[in-house]
């Protein structure tokens, strides 16, 4: 995990709320075992709906690629595909 992740320029115009609910999610990130990430992830998504929180595409691109950054290629490989999953998921849900 990259440890300045906060310092990204691109998140000084993000939501508080969502910051907040990030900086709770890397510590999580943090001490589960790489093998976890993608469970991990999906639990965030979850979490941040119950809270009326919604990640646009950009937001979450950028979201993945700061946390994805110190991840090994088999990890981001399963990111990525994971990714591209959601948005032909959501893209058939909004026809």
């Amino acid at each position: 995990m990259n440890f300045n992740w906060k310092q990204d320029p691109r998140l000084r115009n993000m939501n508080p709320q969502k910051l907040s609910l990030l900086t709770e999610f890397v510590k999580r990130v943090e001490s589960t075992p790489k093998d976890q990430l993608v469970p991990t992830l999906l639990n965030l998504n979850a979490e941040a709906s119950q809270k009326g929180i919604q990640f646009n595409d950009e937001e979450t691109d950028l979201l993945i690629s700061i946390m994805s950054a110190n991840m090994g290629p088999n990890e981001r490989k399963r990111i990525d595909t994971m990714r591209m999953l959601s948005k032909n998921f959501m893209k058939r849900n909004t026809k």
